[in-house]
C-alpha cells in the first residue's frame, strides 16, 4: 500500500500531504509552499518527479500558513479543485488578505501579508460526513473512486469554525490539520473556540479505532491516535 507523502512547505512549516488515491492520481492537503519563503514549486516539482496528477486539493482549515500554495498549484492545475469546509470558506479568495491581518499582528508576521494576494476562491464546499468521492466528482476510474470514497469528511470545529479531520477507516489513517497534534491540541486564539475544541477532540476519541495513524499540520506526524489518549 502506497504510503502519505509529508512535504514541509510555507512559513510555518506547514506538513503539506499527499495522499495517494489509485493510478497516478492523488490529494493534496493544505498547500503552503510559495514565493514568499522560496520554495513555490515544492509541490509542483514533487508531483513531476513522481509523475502524479492531483484529483483535488482539499484544505483542513483556512488560516493562512495552510493555504498560500494555491495560486501556484491552481495555475498549474486550473481543473483542480479546491476543497474546503463551508464556514472557513469565506477567508479564500477576494478576502484573504483582510480576513487574515489579525491573525497576522497576533503573531508578528504582519510582513507575511502579500504572500496572501491572489489566493483563489474555493471551488467546493463541505459541511462534514461528506466522502470524498462526492467531494471531488471528476469522471475518474473506478479504482480512483473507490479511493476517495475511503476517506470521510469529519467537522472538528475549535481551532477555527471550518476545521476538519480526513478520516479512512480502511486505511487506518487521520489527516487532523491544526485540530490535534502529537499529545497536543491547536490553539484557539486565532477565531477559535477553547470549548468547541474539546468537545471535537472527545468526539474523536469516540469515532477514531485507536490504531490509528495521525497525520497533523505541523510538527511531527506517524503517531498513533491512543498514543494521545493514554
Amino acid at each position: 500500500m502506497e504510503t502519505i507523502t509529508c512535504l514541509h512547505t510555507g512559513p510555518l512549516g506547514v506538513n503539506t500531504y499527499i495522499i495517494p488515491l489509485a493510478e497516478n492520481a492523488v490529494i493534496i492537503v493544505d498547500p503552503a509552499a510559495c514565493a514568499f519563503t522560496h520554495d513555490e514549486t515544492k509541490i509542483t516539482d514533487w508531483l513531476s518527479e513522481h509523475q502524479k496528477s492531483p484529483a483535488g486539493i482539499f484544505i483542513t482549515h483556512g488560516h493562512f500558513d495552510h493555504i498560500t500554495g494555491l495560486p501556484v498549484l491552481k495555475n498549474a492545475y486550473p481543473h483542480c479543485g479546491i476543497a474546503i469546509h463551508k464556514d472557513d470558506a469565506g477567508v479564500l479568495g477576494s478576502a484573504t488578505a483582510s480576513s487574515q491581518i489579525a491573525a497576522l499582528e497576533t503573531m508578528g508576521l504582519e510582513h507575511f501579508l502579500p504572500a496572501l494576494h491572489h489566493i483563489p476562491a474555493a471551488d467546493i464546499t463541505v459541511s462534514g460526513n461528506e466522502l470524498l468521492n462526492n467531494v471531488f466528482t471528476g469522471n475518474y476510474d473506478k479504482e480512483i473512486q473507490t479511493a476517495l470514497s475511503q476517506w470521510k469528511v469529519i467537522h472538528t470545529p475549535g481551532h477555527s469554525k471550518g476545521s476538519v479531520c480526513l478520516y479512512n477507516e480502511f486505511r487506518k489513517e487521520l489527516i487532523t490539520g491544526d485540530t490535534l497534534f502529537y499529545r497536543s491540541y491547536g490553539r484557539t486564539d486565532l477565531g477559535g473556540d477553547e470549548n468547541e475544541i474539546i468537545r471535537s477532540l472527545v468526539m474523536l476519541k469516540e469515532a477514531i479505532l485507536p490504531d490509528t495513524v495521525v497525520y497533523p499540520g505541523h510538527d511531527y506526524y506517524g503517531f498513533t491516535f491512543a498514543e494521545n489518549f493514554r
